[in-house]
């Protein structure tokens, strides 16, 4: 493949933030965007509503009596035998705001966060931001997998859970759960549950949402976009299982926070209630695409193949690769260091891309030595 290929039959067709990042001639692997066309059923969604009725939405005073609420609920009920209580949901523009408002409105400075590491970073710099300490879990690796070590979590006000997790792609099992529930329990901690990468899960691993574990104690975080290539809709939601969280959240003025807009609403429920077929064939295709990197990686660069999501999480033993591949190879990934403690020698390469041009990242990658 060459760099003209590279350069007009993708960069001129994606002119979003994970290709105009990259130079002429880098093919970008770094942030979570698929290299693919939307559900055919999300754009007919957003066709008809542009073309028909822009004015303010039915559901504009009780989004949690809406199409995004109902639609959460059934996708729940449908795929993991959850039946939450749509009235307990919320929208947010996305996961990073709806995390920021929820720590905003039930922590305070110094609280801490535990949360697995590495970790998704933008996670890390809110809590940074937000003088909230980071009480690391950290995921060492068993095997073929991850393994948790969880340290004291006296002291701290949340358990930020990131199931599947980012950038490990660990599915964590019910005895995993429920130690975290027993932990929480102990240690009275709401539960920020990101559920985003749920849909990404491949077989024989199976998600389990937390709010079938912890109800109370637990906020669950998701969103289409990871699983629908929809990142610019800006619309995500929060089921709000704890009551006193619930609380703190009313007693905000309504709007302080803003909610998701009608196009937002319109592709996720448009998704979530007919866009099946397409996420088979998308997980299809990056099941293949994961079991392709095993094969085709450098020897001595250490991969566990992921269990979910479109991410794989790269050991080259030594720090400051992602440089080293843009510069020599033109593959554009993401450094590790900025996943928090444990990632400081891992790239993340991102394989949600069709078949010829993983071909060809894995061809690049595989001329600089680890």
């Amino acid at each position: 493949m060459s760099d003209t290929f590279v350069g007009e039959a993708f960069k001129a067709r994606n002119d979003g933030l994970k290709w105009a990042k990259a130079d002429p001639g880098v093919i970008p692997a770094w942030v979570a965007d698929m290299d693919l066309p939307s559900a055919p059923e999300v754009v007919e969604a957003l066709r008809r509503r542009a073309e028909g009725d822009l004015g303010y939405p039915s559901w504009l005073d009780s989004p949690q009596s809406g199409p995004l609420a109902e639609a959460f609920a059934e996708r729940m009920a449908a795929r993991y035998g959850w039946e939450p209580d749509p009235g307990l949901v919320r929208s947010y523009s996305d996961i990073n705001q709806a995390l920021q408002v929820l720590l905003h409105v039930w922590t305070a400075p110094g609280d801490g966060v535990a949360l697995h590491t590495p970790a998704y970073h933008p996670f890390l710099g809110t809590l940074e931001t937000m003088d909230r300490p980071l009480r690391p879990i950290r995921l060492v690796p068993d095997g073929d997998s991850w393994r948790a070590e969880i340290p004291d979590l006296s002291g701290c006000k949340v358990l930020l859970l990131v199931n599947p997790q980012n950038p490990t792609g660990r599915v964590f099992t019910r005895a995993e759960l429920e130690e975290l529930a027993e932990l929480a329990e102990r240690h009275d901690l709401l539960v920020i549950s990101d559920e985003i990468h749920a849909d990404l899960v491949y077989e024989p691993n199976r998600h389990i949402p937390f709010g079938t574990i912890l109800p109370h104690r637990t906020v669950t975080l998701t969103s289409a976009t990871k699983a629908f290539n929809l990142g610019g809709i800006r619309c995500s939601v929060a089921h709000l299982g704890s009551p006193g969280l619930r609380g703190a959240l009313d007693a905000q003025p309504p709007f302080l926070f803003g909610s998701a807009n009608v196009f937002g609403v319109e592709a996720t429920v448009a998704a979530w209630r007919h866009g099946d077929a397409w996420l088979a064939d998308t997980v299809a295709l990056l099941d293949r695409n994961r079991r392709a990197i095993a094969e085709h990686l450098p020897e001595g660069v250490t991969y566990r193949v992921p269990e979910a999501t479109y991410l794989a999480w790269l050991d080259y033993g030594r720090p400051g690769v992602a440089e080293q591949l843009e510069r020599e190879a033109k593959v554009l990934l993401s450094d590790g260091a900025v996943f928090g403690p444990g990632g400081e020698t891992f790239v993340r390469l991102n394989f949600a891309t069709s078949e010829p041009v993983l071909a060809e990242i894995l061809r690049r990658i595989a001329t600089v030595t680890p």
